[in-house]
């Protein structure tokens, strides 16, 4: 890597040889990034596009902030380079790819919940205590149950019950 960038007339500013495998946090990254955003490197350098991002969603949020930033980005193994025209438009073409994966992945998530709602299938949280509020009042009042029993019955908080019974409500 050192001979490339020699090769290319850069000088190295920052080296980051971090080697935590699927880390979710990437604290040496994310200075990098900090010196990028404050205009301190004109280019960075990876071994693998795989040692850049954790996904492709990863990766090309970030290989367009550093276009946008005016920033250059090669990956040596990949022969990938933003800073020139053929590279920048296969960035172009990873960003549509990722678009189209976003897109394909919406589209199943919202055919899944279609057929769990054909098949009967309740989805999202439990119902609201809110909508028991006329029996909660009527047990309350009427069969002079505790707040607690309220709850039990019902199955809901009691938390919900004493929100319920509250004068303001």
């Amino acid at each position: 890597m050192r001979e490339y960038a020699a090769r290319r007339g850069w000088r190295v500013a920052i080296e980051v040889k971090e080697v935590g495998s699927g880390a979710l946090q990437r604290p040496k990254r994310d200075n990098l990034l900090a010196a990028v955003r404050r205009r301190e490197l004109d280019a960075i350098l990876v071994w693998r596009l795989d040692r850049w991002g954790r996904s492709l969603a990863d990766l090309i949020l970030t290989l367009k902030e550093l276009a946008e930033l005016g920033i250059g980005f090669v990956s040596l193994t990949e022969a990938f380079d933003m800073t020139t025209p053929t590279g920048r438009a296969m960035a172009g073409m990873l960003a549509v790819f990722a678009e189209f994966e976003r897109e394909i992945l919406s589209e199943r998530v919202r055919a899944g919940i279609a057929q769990a709602r054909s098949n009967g299938k309740t989805l999202g949280g439990p119902v609201s205590a809110a909508n028991k509020a006329s029996e909660v009042r009527s047990l309350y009042k009427k069969e002079k149950l505790t707040k607690s029993e309220i709850a039990r019955r019902l199955g809901i908080g009691r938390s919900s019950v004493r929100r319920i019974l509250q004068p303001s409500h």
